[in-house]
């Protein structure tokens, strides 16, 4: 089976989890992805916690199907086998402190005269220019630049995601950033410079709250878990202590809800209710009314009366609910993965595709490949010895 990027190289010198995110998706769809990291140490996220039998979660997420190489950038020597590797590739990804990689020779202006097929993608927190230019990048810094905090979170304080939303943003955008740079190359034959930055990756992300707020008008609210301006969309308790998440788009579904749900067909009708902008207005009086409904049912019980009154809706799940969610068993969502502790499961990509399936391979462990990189340049096992024992690999 054919994948679509079997026979693509790719090197990365990354870190965290941008660079890392992006790269494991080129090789869920058959990329060599060769992974630089420090000898000993490797990437600093293996390191971030020790919740998957030893392994870091965050590493374990994002670096399957990778080969380790273990380099010492500061040895000339190290240097030199990088580049010869770089000549090899197809893309370079990088995602190292501002300035860096030119330091080294590494960017793009360096490299494109040489290997003019080569496609380098720079993932910052800023991008290449401008005044931010080397300021350091962390996600929740990047969270609070792009205005994500100012609209997450409750009245009283803002929250920041629970995942990594903003390495996230750009891991997505440079992947889909180098799968456009190749198929231009294959029409052009020339490789390109891609800038990825993580302010640029979350802001397109806040193109509603931007816009919600164009010209100088009100911000959306923060408002927790529901809707900052439909009512009732969000979280609701039932009696067994679960919550549930509902929706209502329009005033058809208001007078459902009522008649099927809150077997109060009377209360569509009320004037403090009897349309979204008065709902809102009045939501803490509503809420008041939808809890007490809700409070001598268990929370399937509440699940049932939404689906018959066709009103979208959720269970608020834990990791315990995701791990064992019905729908992904049923769609057979989940792969074994092997890894330097054991089998581990791991989602499938999202998009089921009917011509070929993506890649699943081991989680590496620090310099796991090295030795086997390094002879396919072509360096003896004397000379591998010798770096290893000089700190070079």
């Amino acid at each position: 089976m054919t994948r679509p990027l079997d026979g693509i190289t790719v090197v990365s010198l990354e870190h965290a989890i941008a660079a890392p995110f992006c790269t494991r998706q080129l090789a869920d769809l058959g990329a060599r992805v060769i992974k630089v990291e420090r000898p000993g140490v490797g990437d600093f996220a293996r390191a971030y916690d020790e919740r998957v039998r030893g392994l870091s979660s965050h590493f374990v997420w994002t670096n399957r199907s990778k080969e380790s190489l273990t380099l010492d950038l500061k040895h000339p020597e190290a240097l030199d086998a990088l580049k010869a590797l770089i000549a090899r590739a197809d893309v370079l990804v990088q995602n190292l402190a501002p300035g860096a990689a030119a330091r080294m020779g590494l960017d793009y202006a360096s490299l494109s005269a040489e290997h003019p097929r080569l496609v380098v993608c720079d993932i910052s927190g800023y991008g290449e220019d401008g005044p931010y230019r080397d300021k350091k990048a962390y996600d929740l810094l990047i969270q609070s630049e792009a205005g994500f905090l100012s609209v997450t979170g409750s009245a009283g304080e803002p929250a920041k995601a629970g995942n990594s939303v903003a390495d996230i943003a750009a891991g997505m955008y440079a992947y889909s950033s180098i799968l456009a740079a190749l198929l231009q190359r294959g029409r052009t034959g020339q490789g390109g410079h891609v800038d990825v930055s993580m302010l640029e990756s979350l802001g397109e992300w806040m193109g509603y709250p931007m816009y919600y707020a164009f010209g100088g008008a009100t911000p959306p609210p923060r408002a927790g878990a529901a809707h900052a301006s439909i009512y009732p969309y969000g979280p609701f308790a039932a009696g067994d202590g679960g919550t549930v998440m509902l929706g209502l788009q329009n005033e058809r579904e208001w007078k459902t809800f009522c008649e099927v749900v809150l077997e109060q067909p009377g209360l569509a009708a009320d004037p403090r209710f009897d349309a979204n902008a008065r709902r809102n207005d009045n939501r803490e009086a509503l809420q008041a009314l939808i809890l007490a409904a809700f409070a001598g049912l268990s929370t399937d019980q509440v699940l049932e009366r939404l689906d018959r009154a066709q009103i979208a809706n959720a269970r608020m799940n834990d990791m315990a609910g995701l791990w064992a969610h019905p729908q992904l068993q049923a769609r057979e969502r989940w792969h074994p993965v092997d890894s330097p502790a054991g089998e581990l499961p791991a989602l499938l990509p999202p998009g089921r595709h009917s011509s070929f399936d993506y890649r699943m391979d081991p989680i590496p462990a620090v310099g796991q490949h090295t030795d086997s990189i390094l002879r396919e340049l072509g360096h003896s096992d004397a000379t591998v010895a010798r770096w290893r024992a000089a700190g070079t690999v």
